[in-house]
């Protein structure tokens, strides 16, 4: 079991960083909140947890313990392998999952791309005793990508561009994030930043 992996960031990605450790550049899958905090060349702990497959060995990463841990809890529900787990992430806080699991909040669970309505009731039925209580003080339900366009920028920012066109890049991606019912995901609008901003170069 890796527990978490520290050193320099070397390289990030829409969805993964990489952390050279030992002089082993380790990839790490990570949530778009995650990869806002990390910057390139500068030294990095990321908590993890290794996903053992037949035919691959993937490391997912986390800012904190307590995402580490809800992220492997989610995955003792039927159903929900480490890729949902990790979309559950990147829409709402850890706290905010336990309370929309505390109070049987099933648009908050909706509101993840792969969960329908049958999906959400039956994840409220199998988590409601396992990811304990809430323990922030953040409003009932509030998703972590509240603030879609903070999150954005600063991810943008993280993977090396300057104020200037991540600017420009959240303006291209404001309509397309508007037309969205619900709270926009902000790995989907991080793609379609980069697209911009490639075309742009």
């Amino acid at each position: 079991m890796i527990a978490f992996v520290s050193g320099t960031v070397a390289a990030l990605a829409p969805d993964t960083a990489v952390v050279e450790v030992g002089g082993v550049g380790m990839a790490v899958q990570c949530t778009p909140n995650t990869l806002s905090t990390l910057r390139m060349g500068q030294p990095a702990k990321l908590h993890t947890s290794l996903v053992v497959r037949e035919d691959s060995l993937t490391l997912y990463g986390f800012a904190d313990d307590d995402e580490r841990q809800v992220f492997e809890l989610l995955q003792t529900a039927s159903g929900v392998g480490p890729r949902l787990a990790q979309a559950m992430l990147a829409v709402h806080t850890p706290d905010a999952l336990r309370r929309a699991v505390a109070t049987g909040d099933e648009k908050a669970l909706i509101a993840v791309p792969g969960i329908g309505k049958k999906g959400a009731q039956k994840l409220l039925l199998e988590l409601k005793d396992r990811l304990g209580a809430p323990v922030g003080a953040p409003a009932v339900g509030a998703p972590v990508s509240a603030g879609w366009r903070d999150q954005l920028h600063a991810a943008l920012i993280g993977l090396g561009y300057a104020t200037r066109e991540a600017d420009e890049a959240v303006a291209a991606v404001t309509p397309q994030a508007e037309a969205v019912e619900g709270t926009p995901q902000v790995g989907q609008l991080l793609k379609a930043a980069l697209q911009t901003l490639n075309r742009a170069r």
